[in-house]
C-alpha cells in the first residue's frame, strides 16, 4: 500500500489542486449570480411600490400603507418591507420582520440627501440579508419617504455548501478510483510476479522443486529472475553441503557441545527456527531506585538455566512474560530485543500481563493450584474459578503472540512447564502444521492426586495438543499415561509410550535435564579470588563448609535441612565451631501467603539455632537471602566441602548438577534427596531422606568423614555422567524426537 501511495501521490496532488481551483471559481461565480438575482428582485419590488407608496406617504394614510406592505409578505425569500417618512422615521413595517425597526440604520440620511437608491448585504442577528432602499419622490423631485425591501440571502450559503459537497464527493470518488486502479496495476505488474518469484526461490534453494523461475519476461523483471535463479542455485548447493557436513560432524563427535547441538539443529531443523515459550524470561531489566540505575538480571530458575544455552547455540525466538519493572524501555516496537546483551544469539519477545492477570494466572492457579498438587508436599492446593479464567486468558494471550511470529510452514514450538497446559491445543487450532513439544519441569502425580483438580479434563485436553510431552524421569511419564487412561477417553499405547486422543497421537518420553559443564567448569582467576575473599569475610578458614542453593520454596526442604543440621551438631558436638552451613536462598512468590509464612519460619529457625550454638565469632548457619547470579554462586561451590540438596519432591534439581560441574578439582561430596529426579542419575551421591531427621544428621557426619579418595572416585563418576548427559544432550534428544515426529506426520500426509 505504501508503494501504491508513492506511485499515486503526485497524480492525486495535481487533481486535488485542480479541483480546489475549479471549485473556488465556480463557487464565486455562483455566489455572484445568486446575489445579482436577489438585487434584481428587490429593485423590482421597490419600483413597483413607488407610485402607491408616494400617494400613501403624501396623505400619511397608515391603514393603506399597512395593506400595501402586507401584499408582499408572501413573496419567496422576501423577509420584510418598510416605509419611512421624509425624515427617515419608520412609518410602517411588516409584522413578520418587526425586529428590523430596532436596528441602527445610518444609511437612511444618506439616501434622503442624495436621493439615490442603495442596496447592500447587512448582518442581522445570526444571518445576513440584502437591504434595498428606494427614495419616493413627488413631482417636484422632493423626497416624500423611503421604501426598504429586505431579502433573505441564506439560500446563497446553502447553495454554496451543497456545491462544495458535490465537488468533495466527486474528488473522493476520483481519488479512491485512482488508488484502486493503481493498486491493481502494481499488483498485476510487480507484486504478483515478485511473490511468485519469492515462493519459487524459497522452494528451489531448499531443493523441494526443480521448476524454472515463473517470470519469462525479457525486460528488467526477466533479468532479475535470471540473477535470482543463479543465487538460488548457489544457495541450494551450499545449503545441502552445510547440512551434510553438519550431519557428519554430529555422527563423528561423542560429547555433546554447543557446536555439536548447532550442527544437529542445522541437520534436523534446517532453516526452521525454534520457538520457546516460558513464563520466566531469561533476562530482565530492573530499575534500582536506590542507585538510580537499571540492571540486567539473570533470574534464578532451572528452566532459564537449561534453555538459555540451547538458544544461544541454535538461535530462535523465546516468548516470556516481561516481569522486570524496566523491561518496556528496552524492547522495540514489536516487544522484542536481542539477547544475551552485547552478544545477541537469539530473540526475546516479551508478553505483557496486567496485575490482575499475573495474580490469577501465575500466583493463583499455577502456584497455589498446580504447583502444590504436583509436588505432593502436604500443602493443600487451592483452585479458584477466577484464577482458572485468568489462566485461560493468559494462555490465549501467549497463543496470539506466538502465532503471529510463526513462519508460513512447519514451525517447531517448545513449551515449558505447568504455566501453559492449554497453550498446545490453542496453537494447534490455529496452526495444525506446527510441531509442538511440552517439557514438564516438575513432578507429575498419580491419577488419584491429579483427580483433585476440578479442571483436569481441560488441562489434559490442552496438553494432548502436543506431539511430544517430556518429563525428567520415567516414573513421571508412567503417572501421566495412567492419568490420561483413567481420567479421560483416550487410547494409551504402553509399548510406544503414546496417547491417542481425537485421532492425534502424543508421544510421552523421559528426558533428564542437565546443565552445561562449561558454565561452572575450570574456575577463572576472578572466581578463585572471590572464593578466598568470601572465606576471609565469613571466617571460614579451617572450617568444614556445607552449602545449599535454591529459591525459598516449601518443596526444597529448607526447614528439614536446618533441623537436621541442628540434630547433627547436637548429636556430634565435636563438630561445633568446626562446621559452617551456608544457605543461599532467593525469595520468590512472596505474594502467596504460604511462601510469606515460610520466609518468616526460616528466619526464626536460623536465628534460634545460631543463638543455640553460637560461640565467639562462630555461628553454625550463614543465611544469604537474595538473588545470586551464576558468577556469584560459583565461588561458594568452589569452597564448599559438602552440597546439601534435601528437596521434599523435585522434578530434577539442577543445583546438584551445578555443584558437580563446579568441582573441577574433584573435591567435595553431594548429599542428595531420594525424592529428586537427579537421584536416579547421580547414584554416587550420598542419599538422604529429608523427612528422617536422625538419619539425615548421620548422613552429614558420614559425608564429612568419607575418605578423600572415595570422594574423588564418586565425584569423578558423577562428573562423567553430567558431562556426557549435559544440557546439549538433553536438547539434542528432544529435537531428534521432535523432528522424527514431524517427519512421520509429514509422510502420513503425503501418503
Amino acid at each position: 500500500m505504501k508503494r501504491v501511495l508513492l506511485f499515486s501521490l503526485p497524480i492525486l496532488i495535481i487533481i486535488s489542486v485542480i479541483f480546489a481551483v475549479f471549485g473556488f471559481f465556480q463557487a464565486r461565480s455562483t455566489q455572484e449570480r445568486l446575489i445579482d438575482e436577489v438585487k434584481s428582485k428587490a429593485k423590482a419590488v421597490a419600483e413597483s411600490m413607488e407610485l402607491s407608496a408616494g400617494q400613501i406617504l403624501a396623505a400619511r394614510d397608515l391603514r393603506k400603507a399597512q395593506r400595501l406592505i402586507e401584499k408582499f409578505e408572501t413573496r419567496e425569500r422576501l423577509q420584510g418591507c418598510v416605509l419611512y417618512d421624509r425624515e427617515g422615521k419608520l412609518f410602517v413595517i411588516t409584522k413578520r420582520f418587526s425586529e428590523w425597526k430596532d436596528k441602527q440604520k445610518p444609511y437612511l440620511p444618506e439616501v434622503i440627501s442624495q436621493k439615490n437608491p442603495r442596496g447592500e448585504l447587512e448582518k442581522f442577528g445570526d444571518y445576513s440579508v440584502y437591504s434595498y432602499v428606494h427614495p419616493v419622490l413627488d413631482d417636484d423631485g422632493q423626497v416624500l419617504g423611503l421604501i426598504e425591501v429586505i431579502y433573505d440571502t441564506s439560500h446563497v450559503s446553502t447553495r454554496l455548501i451543497g456545491l462544495w459537497k458535490r465537488i468533495s464527493v466527486t474528488l473522493i470518488i476520483l481519488v479512491i478510483s485512482i488508488l484502486f486502479i493503481s493498486l491493481l496495476t502494481l499488483r498485476q505488474l510487480f507484486v504478483l510476479p515478485i511473490q511468485r518469484l519469492t515462493e519459487w526461490f524459497t522452494h528451489f534453494q531448499k531443493g523441494s522443486t526443480d521448476a524454472k523461475p515463473p517470470i519469462s519476461d525479457t525486460g528488467e523483471l526477466g533479468k532479475l529472475a535470471e540473477e535470482v535463479e543463479q543465487v538460488a542455485l548457489s544457495l541450494r548447493v551450499a545449503r545441502k553441503s552445510m547440512i551434510e557436513e553438519a550431519q557428519r560432524r554430529v555422527e563423528k563427535e561423542d560429547l555433546w557441545t554447543e557446536k555439536r547441538l548447532r550442527d544437529l539443529v542445522m541437520a534436523k531443523l534446517g532453516e526452521n527456527s525454534l520457538f520457546v515459550v516460558s513464563n520466566r524470561e531469561p533476562y530482565l531489566h530492573v530499575f534500582d531506585a536506590e542507585r538510580n540505575e537499571t540492571k540486567m538480571m539473570f533470574p534464578a530458575s532451572g528452566v532459564v538455566t537449561a534453555i538459555d544455552p540451547i538458544l544461544r547455540a541454535c538461535g530462535g525466538t523465546w516468548l516470556a512474560h516481561g516481569s522486570g519493572n524496566a523491561d518496556r524501555r528496552f524492547v522495540n516496537s514489536r516487544n522484542k530485543l536481542g539477547v544475551p546483551p552485547g552478544d545477541e544469539r537469539y530473540i526475546l519477545k516479551r508478553v505483557w500481563l496486567t496485575k490482575e492477570e499475573e495474580e490469577g494466572y501465575y500466583f493463583g492457579f499455577a502456584n497455589e493450584g498446580l504447583w502444590p498438587l504436583c509436588h505432593v508436599t502436604h500443602t493443600r492446593p487451592i483452585f479458584r474459578e477466577t484464577d482458572w479464567q485468568m489462566y485461560r486468558k493468559v494462555n490465549e494471550k501467549f497463543a496470539e503472540s506466538l502465532v503471529e511470529e510463526l513462519p508460513a510452514e512447519k514451525p517447531f514450538v517448545f513449551i515449558q512447564d505447568y504455566h501453559f497446559t492449554l497453550l498446545p491445543q490453542m496453537i494447534k487450532q490455529k496452526r495444525p502444521d506446527a510441531t509442538i513439544a511440552l517439557f514438564w519441569h516438575i513432578p507429575w502425580p498419580n491419577p488419584e492426586v491429579f483427580a483433585i483438580c476440578p479442571y483436569q479434563e481441560e488441562i489434559l485436553e490442552g496438553m494432548l495438543g502436543c506431539d511430544l510431552i517430556g518429563f525428567h524421569v520415567q516414573n513421571h511419564c508412567n503417572n501421566f499415561l495412567d492419568t490420561a487412561n483413567r481420567l479421560m477417553e483416550s487410547r494409551v499405547d504402553t509399548e510406544k509410550f503414546s496417547i491417542v486422543r481425537s485421532g492425534r497421537e502424543t508421544l510421552v518420553r523421559a528426558f533428564p535435564i542437565s546443565v552445561d559443564l562449561g558454565v561452572f567448569g575450570t574456575p577463572t582467576e576472578s572466581v578463585l579470588q572471590q572464593k578466598e575473599k568470601i572465606r576471609e569475610e565469613l571466617n571460614l578458614a579451617g572450617k568444614i563448609v556445607a552449602v545449599s542453593v535454591e529459591r525459598i520454596d516449601y518443596t526444597k526442604g529448607i526447614v528439614e535441612r536446618l533441623l537436621a543440621i541442628d540434630r547433627f551438631l547436637e548429636k556430634y558436638p565435636e563438630y561445633q565451631k568446626r562446621f559452617v552451613f551456608i544457605q543461599i536462598a532467593a525469595p520468590s512468590r512472596t505474594h502467596i501467603k504460604r511462601y510469606h509464612d515460610l520466609m518468616g519460619e526460616i528466619d526464626e529457625l536460623v536465628e534460634r539455632k545460631n543463638w543455640k550454638y553460637s560461640e565467639g565469632d562462630w555461628s553454625p548457619v550463614i543465611y544469604l537471602k537474595r538473588q545470586f547470579t551464576h558468577e556469584e554462586i560459583s565461588p561458594y561451590y568452589q569452597l564448599a566441602d559438602l552440597c546439601i540438596v534435601s528437596s521434599l519432591h523435585d522434578g530434577m534439581n539442577l543445583v546438584a548438577k551445578e555443584f558437580i560441574a563446579a568441582k573441577h578439582d574433584l573435591s567435595g561430596i553431594l548429599l542428595l534427596s531420594r525424592f529428586t529426579g537427579a537421584s536416579r542419575e547421580l547414584t554416587d551421591a550420598v542419599p538422604i531422606n529429608p523427612y528422617a531427621i536422625e538419619e539425615f544428621a548421620d548422613s552429614i557426619k558420614g559425608a564429612i568423614e568419607m575418605p578423600a579418595e572415595e570422594k574423588r572416585r564418586r565425584m569423578t563418576r558423577m562428573r562423567e555422567i553430567v558431562g556426557r548427559n549435559n544440557v546439549y544432550f538433553w536438547a539434542a534428544s528432544i529435537i531428534t524426537e521432535l523432528t522424527a515426529v514431524h517427519n512421520t506426520q509429514y509422510l502420513r500426509k503425503e501418503s
